[in-house]
């Protein structure tokens, strides 16, 4: 099995094979437009640009699951990131990523790919691990996704290869990134 058994929702709301996806180099994030991490939109972008042509291609998820940043419609997501970062890789529809109703992708995802702790030497790591722990402490002990831009690399054959977390930078990713392409 690989992303590529899966599918989902465009931002427009055409059903998308990710197998069409296969061959790349894939980082899916799950976004929102209201976080303290939105700028991340900005440097995924230049990644995007940097490196499309190499074969790279993010996947933007956006999910309302943490605090409820992601509060629009489908149609609001995509005016935000157009208007505010110029994002130009493909999104999709609001998913939610944890819980009962989670996308199956996100199972997979999170299967392949568990949390494994925070880098707690950066320190908005360690500012956001002590608002998880306030605003939503069961989070803490488990796999699940714990905020916003969580992000998983998957290699060209389509297998997680990689989790970075919401603090990660998106450039902080290049090396990992380049040896797959």
């Amino acid at each position: 099995m690989s992303i590529y058994n899966f599918s989902a929702k465009n931002i427009r709301g055409e059903r998308r094979s990710l197998g069409e996806f296969e061959g790349s180099v894939v980082l899916i994030v799950n976004t929102a437009s209201k976080c303290g991490f939105t700028p991340q939109y900005e440097d995924l972008q230049k990644l995007y640009n940097r490196y499309k042509d190499q074969g790279l291609v993010i996947l933007g998820f956006p999910c309302n699951q943490f605090g409820e940043q992601e509060p629009g419609t489908n149609e609001d997501v995509h005016t935000f990131c157009q208007m505010n970062y110029g994002v130009s890789f493909p999104m999709f529809e609001k998913v939610e990523v944890n819980g009962e109703n989670e996308h199956p992708l996100f199972t997979y995802l999170k299967a392949k790919a568990p949390f494994e702790g925070f880098d707690l030497s950066n320190p908005t790591a360690k500012m956001l691990l002590a608002k998880i722990k306030t605003e939503q402490p069961d989070l803490i002990n488990e796999h699940r996704i714990k905020w916003n831009f969580t992000k998983f690399l998957v290699n060209r054959q389509g297998e997680v290869v990689q989790r970075f977390e919401t603090p990660v930078d998106p450039f902080d990713m290049t090396g990992a990134i380049e040896k797959l392409l």
